[in-house]
């Protein structure tokens, strides 16, 4: 217990606020999951195919993964608010660049390679404070501070659509950046990590988190346990099966549910939603019950998703809805399972450089899953053939889960 105050308030009360800073500011970083407004545009306006207009956003989420590996250590060293100045700056010069780019391998650099390192180093930030200041919530707390993320096209892809009309596709890019710019400087400067040793009053650990506690890995000890490689498979994987779905929502949309542009759009907002209800929902199911069990539900709706998009998706706007709106809620989900399940598995203590390595997975799964998914579609014409490998690999998911993600004992360590 300290006398410590959080935005003037005792910190059991103050430190939500940490939460809703958290929350806006990955509103701004999740602007990402709008690119597929810019993918049409983008072609028209160079001329290129469905396969190049993604490589901004498959450079941008790997980026963001590779740069995870980055910032987790920076936060150690320096502290959440140094590394979140870091990260936005990078992140607005990246946006604000794109908009001068004379063809798609510039666009690639910049909003791909500046703008998504950018977000990798100050992602990591909110997460590894709610983390430190919500011991006892600590799977609602990141949940909540990441549902900015999620819900982020539903705000931004209406923004994105009116800039692209007014002003043009890239100089919507410079404007954005401008004003993310502005807002991740201005709302960085008030993270820090609690005092070490300080707990919620009148909370005490349950015997079985004094044991996790205790047996705190390192990176060094968590890459020799089986769980590790559990958690990394599953969670590329469901990253793959979301993003890909993002990556091409409004197409979908467009070619084989067959709405209107306006409409389309008005779709990936709607989607939106349900990519930021999937953080809080099963970050709360990673608390109340267990990796294992979040992860496995998980796995059977993305496999009950593809299923129905693959047989039923063409012309059935319904199909379309419901189809999409799964598939990101769950994406949402493992950007909740991820670093809970992290903090679960392998202790809280190195919380940010652990769940930076586990965070890889994503860059994997969006570099495969944007390939995927360009290349079936124009090889055959089509989004309906993507939707089959995708079952395939949600059902070997689910077999891990079941099998592999739980905390194991030394002896079970990988030599």
């Amino acid at each position: 217990m300290t006398s410590e105050r959080v935005f003037g308030l005792k910190p059991e009360a103050g430190r939500w606020g940490f939460v809703v800073l958290g929350l806006v500011i990955n509103v701004c970083l999740g602007a990402v999951y709008a690119f597929s407004v810019f993918k049409k545009p983008l072609m028209a306006e160079w001329g290129i195919t469905t396969t190049q207009s993604g490589f901004p956003f498959m450079i941008f989420l790997a980026m963001f993964a590779v740069a995870m590996a980055v910032g987790g250590p920076l936060i150690t060293r320096w502290g959440p608010r140094k590394t979140s100045l870091l990260g936005g700056v990078l992140v607005g010069a990246g946006w604000i660049l794109a908009g001068f780019s004379p063809n798609i391998l510039v666009l690639t650099l910049s909003y791909g390679g500046i703008a998504g390192a950018g977000v990798g180093i100050l992602y990591g930030c909110p997460i590894a404070t709610a983390s430190r200041w919500f011991p006892d919530r600590r799977g609602l707390a990141v949940g909540l501070t990441v549902l900015g993320f999620g819900v982020s096209a539903l705000i931004t892809a209406p923004i994105i659509t009116a800039l692209i009309d007014r002003a043009g596709v890239l100089p919507a890019f410079t404007w954005l950046g401008v004003a993310f710019l502005f807002l991740l400087l201005l709302l960085s400067l008030p993270f820090r990590f609690p005092v070490e040793g300080w707990r919620p009053a009148g909370w005490a650990p349950t015997a079985a988190q004094q044991a996790r506690a205790a047996a705190d890995l390192d990176r060094s000890q968590m890459i020799r346990r089986g769980s590790f490689y559990a958690l990394w498979a599953t969670f590329t994987i469901g990253s793959l099966a979301g993003l890909m779905a993002i990556g091409f929502s409004k197409d979908f949309g467009l070619d084989v549910a067959g709405l209107s542009g306006q409409a389309a759009t008005l779709a990936v907002s709607f989607f939106a939603i349900f990519n930021g209800i999937g953080r809080p929902l099963f970050g709360w199911l990673n608390d109340r019950f267990s990796p294992r069990f979040a992860a496995s539900l998980s796995f059977v709706l993305i496999l009950a998703a593809s299923a129905l998009l693959r047989t039923w998706g063409q012309g059935n706007v319904a199909i379309y809805y419901l189809g999409f709106s799964i598939l990101w809620l769950n994406l949402g989900g493992w950007i909740a399972i991820g670093p809970a399940a992290t903090a679960v598995l392998f202790g809280a203590r190195h919380h940010a450089r652990n769940y930076a390595l586990v965070f890889s997975g994503y860059g994997v799964g969006a570099i495969l899953g944007t390939m995927l998914s360009g290349i079936i579609k124009d090889r055959t014409g089509s989004f309906l053939p993507v939707f089959v490998p995708v079952m395939a690999l949600a059902a070997i998911g689910l077999a891990i889960s079941l099998t592999a993600l739980h905390p194991r004992s030394p002896s079970c360590d990988v030599r």
